[in-house]
């Protein structure tokens, strides 16, 4: 059973395991999300992108932006892999490259993303903390909707870690959707589902199985605050 990450280099280790586990079985289009709040995402992408430094030149690595991609290339040193905005004119996928990550890719950027993905064929694709699900960009008409079956839809997450109030909704592949509540400083798993429990499926569990009255929100403190005391609490 996949246990709540002690810290967050912890975390990103799990996220690379999963992603490789996932990749190893076959899976070819996923993605990895650590939903704290505030989370700065180049320490973060470095750390898991570092994870599979050992592919060399067969990995290719995509930034929402070229100013993104010259500050990782700039802060990373010298890499064996392509570091590239996903407008860079050295954007293009090459045929040897094996494995297609993206970095905090954005709706804004979803059309150019989708026909990188679509060029990768069946080669892996891994998206760490996407935001492509925005509503205002992409629409809930016909043309969001269109895009969300063809193309959003088809990624898994292989590791999803977001903290609530004193619980936590987390996945590492290949377990299944875990609900872990706080109770004393401490986590203990109430829930496991095949599928991600969301809405009333996920305030029901909580609800029910946790002991409350009322589910807890998403939390809305701070890094030093929100994540600190996560991890804290998981580490005692």
């Amino acid at each position: 059973m996949a246990q709540l990450p002690s810290t967050l280099e912890h975390a990103i280790a799990q996220s690379i395991e999963a992603a490789k586990a996932a990749i190893a079985d076959g899976k070819t289009r996923l993605q990895v999300e650590l939903l704290f709040p505030e989370l700065g995402i180049m320490p973060v992408a470095q750390q898991f992108v570092a994870g599979f430094g050992d592919l060399g030149s067969e990995l290719r690595v995509f930034f929402p932006d070229a100013g993104s991609a010259a500050l990782a290339r700039r802060d990373w040193g010298e890499l064996p892999y392509a570091v590239r905005g996903i407008d860079d004119m050295k954007a293009d996928i090459q045929p040897n490259e094996k494995v297609i990550l993206f970095v905090q890719p954005s709706s804004i950027e979803v059309a150019k993303v989708e026909a990188l993905c679509d060029f990768a064929g069946d080669r892996p694709v891994v998206f760490l903390n996407p935001r492509l699900e925005d509503v205002a960009t992409i629409g809930i008409g016909y043309a969001g909707r269109q895009l969300r079956e063809r193309f959003l839809n088809v990624f898994e997450s292989c590791y999803y870690i977001r903290p609530l109030d004193s619980a936590a909704l987390f996945r590492c592949y290949p377990a299944d959707w875990q609900v872990w509540l706080e109770q004393d400083g401490e986590y203990s798993l109430i829930s496991e589902t095949a599928q991600k429990p969301v809405g009333e499926e996920l305030e029901q569990i909580l609800v029910t199985r946790g002991g409350r009255d009322q589910p807890p929100a998403p939390s809305s403190r701070g890094l030093l605050s929100s994540l600190q005391a996560f991890l804290r609490a998981l580490s005692q």
